[in-house]
C-alpha cells in the first residue's frame, strides 16, 4: 500500500474500521471510519461540549454540519426532560 497518498490512508482506515465493525457484529447507520467522527461528536455533546467547539475539533465550516454529526441521546433526554407547565 502506498501510504504517501492521503486518499490511500483514508481508504485503508475506513476499510479497516468497516471490517472490524462487521467482525464485532456492530450494526450502525454509518459505516467505516465516519462512525468514529459521529461517535466523537455525540460523546462530546453528551459531556456538555458546545456545538461550536465540537465543530472546531471536527474542522467543520458550518454548525449545520456539526449538528448532523452530533446526535442527541434521546434516551438521556427523556430521563432529564421536565414537563411543560401548561401540559399538566
Amino acid at each position: 500500500m502506498n501510504m504517501r497518498h492521503p486518499t490511500n490512508i483514508h481508504e485503508h482506515v475506513a476499510k479497516r474500521v468497516h471490517v472490524l465493525m462487521q467482525r464485532a457484529g456492530v450494526v450502525a447507520p454509518v459505516k467505516g471510519a465516519h462512525i468514529l467522527r459521529h461517535t466523537a461528536a455525540t460523546e462530546m455533546l453528551r459531556h456538555g461540549v458546545p456545538l461550536e467547539k465540537i465543530g472546531l475539533v471536527l474542522r467543520h465550516r458550518g454548525i449545520d454540519t456539526t449538528a448532523h454529526y452530533a446526535k442527541a441521546d434521546v434516551t438521556l433526554l427523556k430521563q432529564i426532560a421536565q414537563p411543560w407547565p401548561e401540559v399538566l
